[in-house]
């Protein structure tokens, strides 16, 4: 299995509009943010984690092939605003996207074209499932099992999908939701800052999540301006925690 950044920033991005800081002034390539996304890959199967609204400047470089499946981890714009730009792989079929209750519903809000009887021709063709937390579902050879994580208030999707454990906008986890991704080798969690939020994560909550996961490898993700420098903060974490970047590709 094989999994591809697209994008590993938080709602704003980075460089955020309008500031002047150094991690926005950063000519390094790490230090650039799209919005959060990732594509996982088997030799048969190929997923997408959340669609943002930066899907198409995402995908663009990437080889045009199906897509089996979209998951949608919550209902933010951040997270499935792009979905309008799934149109030209509609041309190998219906799109195949998976949400909870909540993530369904405000699909259902924003794309409201998709899904009357009598569609406009052209509009993305979209079957959606509904999937609920620790009922396990697959996708083409892949097996998924959906945790449920506190962002704030809402509960939103986690994936476990064999080894890998990808959680986005997490601010807190229940005690009875780790059983679920116990023996996960590989860790995809987000860290949006070292100050605190109100429902996200900080720095130091991730490094204390992963450590309390026991993975091989952690990968921080969905992180702000407000973070630092890429290759600053890699530096001051231990090998096995570190900060994703976009365009990266690992191998599970």
């Amino acid at each position: 299995m094989r999994l591809t950044f697209l994008g590993t920033g938080t709602s704003c991005g980075v460089p955020t509009i309008g500031c002047q800081c150094r991690v926005c002034q950063s000519t390094s390539p790490k230090d650039k943010r799209l919005r959060c996304s990732a594509l996982v890959e088997t030799e048969r199967t190929r997923l997408l984690i959340d669609c943002g609204p930066d899907f198409r400047q995402q995908v663009l470089p990437l080889p045009f092939r199906r897509i089996d499946g979209i998951l949608i981890t919550h209902a933010h714009y951040d997270h499935m605003g792009g979905m309008d730009d799934i149109r030209p792989y509609c041309q190998f079929g219906e799109i195949n996207v998976y949400a909870d209750p909540i993530a369904r519903e405000g699909l259902l809000q924003m794309l409201p074209y998709c899904f009357v009887e009598n569609r406009y021709p052209g509009v993305p063709a979209i079957q959606l499932h509904e999937i609920h937390f620790h009922q396990p579902f697959t996708i083409g050879d892949v097996d998924i099992m959906p945790v449920r994580v506190m962002h704030g208030k809402l509960p939103i999707a986690g994936y476990r999908m064999g080894r890998l454990t990808y959680i986005t906008d997490m601010k807190t986890i229940g005690d009875d939701e780790l059983p679920y991704i116990e023996g996960t080798e590989t860790l995809v969690v987000n860290a949006l800052r070292q100050k605190p939020h109100h429902s996200h994560q900080t720095l130091d909550d991730a490094v204390a999540f992963a450590r309390r996961v026991g993975a091989r490898q952690t990968y921080l993700i969905h992180s702000s301006h407000d973070i630092g420098l890429h290759d600053e903060v890699n530096a001051q974490l231990p090998p096995d925690i570190q900060m994703a970047y976009d365009g990266q590709t690992i191998v599970v």
